[in-house]
């Protein structure tokens, strides 16, 4: 296996307002563009030839990613004039692919980190025969995604939609969004329509008497959809817990990028990135966030697992817990934000405006 289709076309409606500047694979995790954990990940497996389907703000990628050289690869970009789903950017870019009709082609989606065995998966693929074979991860809670269960050989029995009753809960194993297909199972996907690979490719093959192997691999795996999800799978790479050639510094309890600057008294721990430009103040204590190029962390404000975006301010003695601020915002002095509160891109929160504590 050479060569592999990334899909990376979604708008990242859930981590808004990360994405309304930036496309969700290009929002920075632990220093550099998610995209460019996964393609290294690729590239460190052996893949050489990749095709990014792009679709929203598609303009993005290249210009920062160029033909791949930097990254010991080749880059293609295919951009669907309307989003097509799953199915339908697999099929759009088949054009571009060089495999021989029998051949593996790797496709994963662009907002999973995980610490996948890529080989292993493309060896299940090839020993078992399979047309198409799926990473599988098992979680403890399957009730938000769709279930995939396999018998005793790994061969995939059902594509089961969100279970919501005990009963329907057959298996804890997920299709956690890597998947192998042989190169001629790709041409059978229709063109020029939006295709669910979940909810239409993978059941009519299955349907249709079409091979398709589960691979088990619980090493760490993370959808990155949410904001809460997106700056703990950043905090997993700096500290090491999540796999990654392409993180820019040694791992540990922080990633300071090159042209940030740090008070001397200031507490940076929990996998806390200080982007390129940002400036954390005296007295400030940052734990388990990302804190964007440009941005401003004031004097003793406090910054918890929260997201502060490219050139916004968090004003002195603010508590922000789980938040995120948007690019260019200004969360003024005093102000207390609690988990899930997003402010938006260029927004002003005044001094002390909100609060939940009774006293400054």
């Amino acid at each position: 296996m050479t060569e592999a289709i990334l899909l990376v076309g979604g708008k990242g409606t859930r981590l808004r307002p990360l994405t309304v500047h930036t496309p969700k694979p290009m929002v920075p995790a632990a220093g550099v563009p998610f995209l460019t954990h996964q393609l290294a990940r690729a590239r460190a497996a052996g893949v050489e030839h990749i095709v990014l389907a792009t679709s929203y703000l598609a303009e993005v990628f290249e210009p920062h990613f160029g033909d791949g050289s930097a990254l010991g690869l080749h880059l293609e970009y295919v951009t669907e004039k309307e989003p097509l789903g799953t199915g339908g950017a697999i099929r759009n870019v088949a054009e571009r692919l060089r495999s021989g009709p029998d051949e593996p082609v790797l496709i994963f989606n662009g907002d999973i980190l995980t610490g996948l065995d890529i080989p292993a998966l493309v060896d299940t693929h090839e020993s078992t025969g399979a047309d198409v074979s799926l990473h599988l991860t098992r979680v403890a809670d399957p009730r938000a995604y769709g279930l995939v269960p396999t018998d005793a050989t790994g061969r995939v029995l059902a594509f089961l939609e969100k279970p919501q009753t005990p009963e329907e809960i057959v298996t804890d194993q997920i299709n956690a969004g890597a998947y192998v297909f042989r190169r001629s199972v790709i041409d059978t996907i229709p063109a020029g329509r939006p295709v669910s690979v979940e909810r239409e490719t993978f059941p009519e093959l299955l349907a249709a008497g079409a091979h398709l192997q589960g691979m088990v691999d619980s090493t760490y795996w993370l959808d990155l959809g949410t904001p809460a999800a997106f700056v703990r799978g950043s905090a997993d790479l700096v500290m090491g817990r999540a796999p990654s050639p392409a993180v820019p510094g040694r791992r540990g309890d922080r990633l300071i990028l090159p042209t940030a600057r740090v008070a001397p008294d200031a507490k940076l721990t929990g996998g806390t990135v200080v982007g390129e430009g940002a400036f954390v103040a005296e007295g400030a204590r940052v734990t388990g966030s990302t804190i964007l190029p440009g941005a401003v962390i004031e004097p003793g404000a406090v910054v918890t697992d929260s997201l502060i975006g490219s050139r916004a301010r968090v004003g002195e003695r603010s508590v922000l817990t789980g938040a995120v601020v948007g690019d260019g915002a200004v969360v003024g002095a005093d102000n207390e934000l609690r988990e899930g509160v997003r402010v938006w891109c260029d927004a002003r929160i005044p001094a002390g405006a909100v609060r939940f504590s009774s006293d400054l």
